[in-house]
C-alpha cells in the first residue's frame, strides 16, 4: 500500500480560478479526512467541473439556496450534499466568491486507511459497517471479497469511505488544521494522460465534456448517462368505481 505523499496542502490560489480549470489538475491530488477512527486518504482519479449560475447542471443554476449556500464562498471549501435520499457527494468549490464553481469528485484510489475504508463500506468481524452495526457485511448477495480498488470508486464510494457527511459541508480544505483537507499529487498528470467526456447522470448539458479522468485508471468509475427514473403506479386499495393504479 503507497503511504502519503510528501506534499503540501493544496494553497487558496489553487481553486481560486473556473472549475474547468482546476479539475484536470485536481488529477492524482490526495483527499484526506482525520476522523476519531482514524485517516483515510485517496488518490483522486476522476472528477467533474460545475459552473454555477452559467450551468444548467450545476445545482446554483437557479441561484443561491439555504443548501448550496457554501458553494458562494471562498474557493478551498468542501461543498456536501445529500443525494437520492442515501448518498453524500463532496465537492471542492473554485473561482471567487459569488461564483458558485465547484468541482465533483467521483473517484478515487484509497492509498492510506484501506482497512477503516473497508470496515465503513462493507462492515468486517468485529468492526461497524456504515450503518454503524457490528458485522455487518452488505454486499452478501455476490459472498465475494471486496476489492479495495473498488472502496472509492463513485463519488457516492469516496464520501463513505472517507466518512464525508453534512458535517463537513463548509470544511476548508485548505487549512492545516481541518480534518478534511487536499494534498498536492507527487507528480503531476500529463495532459496526454488525461480523457473528457460527459458528465455523469445529468440531464441538461448532458453533452458538455467538463469530466476528467486518468486514462485508464481502474479506479474510474463506470459512465452511466442520465436516464429518467420511471414513477411507480401506486395500487388502489379503497373501495368505488375506480380501480387499477394512479401516479405517486
Amino acid at each position: 500500500m503507497p503511504s502519503l505523499p510528501e506534499t503540501e496542502l493544496l494553497p487558496r490560489e489553487f481553486f481560486a480560478r473556473p472549475a474547468v480549470q482546476v479539475a484536470p489538475d485536481l488529477l492524482g491530488c490526495v483527499l484526506v479526512h482525520q476522523t476519531t477512527d482514524g485517516l483515510v486518504a485517496v488518490r483522486l482519479t476522476e472528477v467533474e467541473a460545475y459552473a454555477g449560475e452559467s450551468d444548467p447542471a450545476s445545482h446554483a443554476f437557479r441561484g443561491r439556496t439555504a443548501r448550496n449556500a457554501v458553494m458562494y464562498g471562498p474557493p478551498g471549501y468542501a461543498y456536501v450534499y445529500f443525494t437520492y435520499g442515501m448518498h453524500f457527494c463532496v465537492n471542492l468549490v473554485c473561482q471567487g466568491e459569488g461564483d458558485a464553481s465547484a468541482v465533483l469528485l467521483r473517484s478515487g484510489l484509497v492509498i492510506d486507511g484501506a482497512a477503516l475504508a473497508s470496515a465503513r463500506r462493507y462492515g468486517t468481524a468485529g468492526g461497524p459497517g456504515a450503518d454503524g452495526r457490528a458485522g455487518v457485511r452488505r454486499r452478501t448477495a455476490r459472498s465475494t471479497v471486496p476489492r479495495e480498488i473498488d472502496l472509492a470508486r463513485g463519488p457516492a464510494r469516496l464520501c463513505e469511505a472517507l466518512a464525508i457527511d453534512r458535517a463537513q459541508n463548509g470544511a476548508d480544505a485548505c487549512a492545516a488544521s481541518s480534518p478534511l483537507r487536499v494534498y498536492a499529487a507527487e507528480k503531476a498528470v500529463p495532459a496526454a494522460d488525461i480523457s473528457t467526456g460527459p458528465r455523469v447522470g445529468v440531464s441538461r448539458a448532458a453533452d458538455v465534456a467538463w469530466r476528467f479522468w486518468i486514462s485508464g485508471d481502474p479506479a474510474v468509475s463506470v459512465y452511466r448517462a442520465y436516464a429518467p427514473r420511471r414513477a411507480r403506479a401506486k395500487p388502489v386499495t379503497t373501495q368505488g368505481p375506480e380501480d387499477g393504479t394512479m401516479p405517486p
